[in-house]
């Protein structure tokens, strides 16, 4: 072997040497985001989640994929996520179903909602609206009380499935207003707007952005919204406990997750991301008229935010008397 070629073969192995470091070090995103939404395209989450993956794709440079995996009130995509590699690349827009009303109602999870995730930012509130069909002979809330006390156990309300938030709003609503109304689940708020829409069921609580084009064109009627006071975008709608039912007030949120033990540094990018994202004008106008209230955070009040809500609906979960189904 000559000096020459000696020397090439040393310059080989010093460039081959080099190789996995240079790939680890490739700058995150390097490749596509997955976002998982635990239910199906047009409800809630989903509507947050595009509008935030949009963002996310604009400033982060990279195609963000929009994975909808429902069902199972939500715990299918929350178990995907946590099997999936903590390095960035897969995250969910999540709610309070899956994450601090399931603990309460299954005897076991295949997850645990503080431990087991990276809680990167809060999104949105979204205050439920209260609808029913027209068929259903009632116009306001005490209306809708005093029938369904004359009919126990016949009036049918639908929700994206059992332990969801808005399964629980009316599960809420029952117990204080004293009746019995017949839980039907389903695979996500689409569905569910769906079923109260054509009738299938009699009503709802939903998110607003889901269900107001069908209020706007009378498919549906509007008794209130539960939130403690009106909501200023849409001041047409007084509140449930101003229209029947004091002291009634729940209300959902979306926020983003991802496997525990992600990145310090791709967290924080992901964090300023989503957070410039909902604080653009249009992006808030567009929330605001659609019913949605942007609430951007940090990673650290996203947990503790997160605390608290498992302590809060863990109380109203008791107080309903909601179990798995």
């Amino acid at each position: 072997m000559n000096s020459n070629t000696l020397r090439f073969l040393k310059v080989a192995i010093a460039v081959l040497s080099l190789w996995p470091a240079t790939a680890q070090t490739q700058p995150w995103p390097g490749k596509p985001i997955r976002l998982i939404v635990p239910f199906p395209a047009g409800g809630g989450v989903d509507y947050i989640g595009r509008i935030v993956g949009k963002g996310l794709a604009d400033r982060l440079g990279q195609q963000v994929v929009i994975d909808n995996r429902p069902g199972a009130s939500g715990i299918i995509a929350v178990e995907v996520l946590k099997a999936s590699a903590p390095d960035g690349y897969t995250i969910a827009a999540v709610s309070a179903g899956p994450l601090v009303i399931n603990p309460h109602i299954f005897a076991k999870l295949p997850y645990d909602s503080l431990r087991d995730l990276t809680h990167i930012a809060n999104m949105s509130t979204f205050p439920y609206l209260l609808v029913t069909h027209p068929s259903l002979p009632v116009k306001n809330v005490k209306e809708l009380i005093a029938l369904a006390r004359a009919r126990p156990g016949e009036i049918a309300y639908s929700s994206p499935g059992t332990g969801n938030g808005q399964h629980l709003a009316t599960a809420l609503f029952a117990s204080l207003a004293k009746v019995q109304l017949l839980h039907i689940p389903y695979k996500g708020t689409a569905p569910s707007v769906v079923a109260v829409v054509s009738g299938e069921s009699q009503l709802t609580h939903s998110s607003i952005p889901s269900i107001l084009p069908h209020v706007r064109a009378r498919r549906v009627r509007a008794l209130g919204v539960a939130t403690a006071q009106r909501i200023p975008s849409l001041p047409e709608f007084p509140t449930v406990a101003e229209a029947g039912l004091p002291g009634f007030e729940a209300s959902g949120w979306a926020g983003m997750v991802g496997p525990a033990n992600m990145p310090g540094d791709i967290v924080q990018r992901l964090n300023k991301a989503i957070v410039d994202t909902l604080k653009q004008k249009d992006v808030i106008h567009r929330m605001l008229s659609d019913g949605a209230l942007p609430t951007p955070s940090s990673p650290e009040e996203f947990a503790a935010y997160m605390k608290a809500e498992l302590k809060k609906w863990g109380e109203v979960v008791k107080m309903a008397n909601v179990k798995a189904e």
